[in-house]
């Protein structure tokens, strides 16, 4: 049964949102996967709160048309195409979808985008491995933490000192 123009309407309102609400998006070609693969990849993106399904290379043309982004990098889309949104973290779509990719081949990178900044599919899986927002975190508080502990053995140094000192002046008045 053919979609009604309401539920067309609906459909790109939906997607709009979508695409508004999110940090970034990472488009995918995903021909020749499995249920079960399908069933592998939702689950793994779903535990890093990554929104994603298939969409309509048309829907996607309006979607980006209609927000004021780029959408001539879309034309050149081919095949099934679906899309990871990042709510929380703009890496981790393209850092899931790539690490599921090595695994199976059929599945390509597209494009995306960040910040309103349309990416290719090279610049996509150059994306994928820069940090998450998590491992940059760390990165920062051990960057932050490294002179503090350095700070602390000095000091603890100088006590132990004093006491070896006081443990010797001891010992020879006994």
């Amino acid at each position: 049964m053919a979609k009604t123009r309401a539920r067309k309407e609906s459909e790109l309102k939906q997607f709009e949102d979508r695409l508004t609400s999110s940090k970034s998006v990472v488009f995918v070609r995903q021909d020749g996967l499995s249920a079960l693969d399908e069933v592998e990849l939702r689950k793994k993106l779903r535990s890093e709160s990554i929104d994603y399904g298939v969409v309509k290379k048309t829907l996607v043309k309006r979607a980006l048309t209609a927000k004021g982004l780029p959408a001539e990098g879309v034309t050149s889309f081919t095949g099934t195409v679906a899309a990871a949104f990042g709510n929380e973290d703009e890496v981790a779509p393209a850092k899931v979808l790539n690490t599921f990719a090595k695994t199976h081949e059929t599945m390509k990178f597209l494009g995306g985008f960040v910040g309103g900044v349309f990416m290719d599919a090279v610049q996509a899986k150059a994306f994928a491995a820069l940090p998450g927002k998590k491992e940059l975190l760390g990165q920062l508080v051990s960057a932050v933490s490294g002179p503090l502990r350095g700070i602390v053995g000095v000091l603890q140094g100088n006590l132990r000192d004093l006491v070896y000192a006081l443990k010797a002046v001891q010992e020879k008045k006994s």
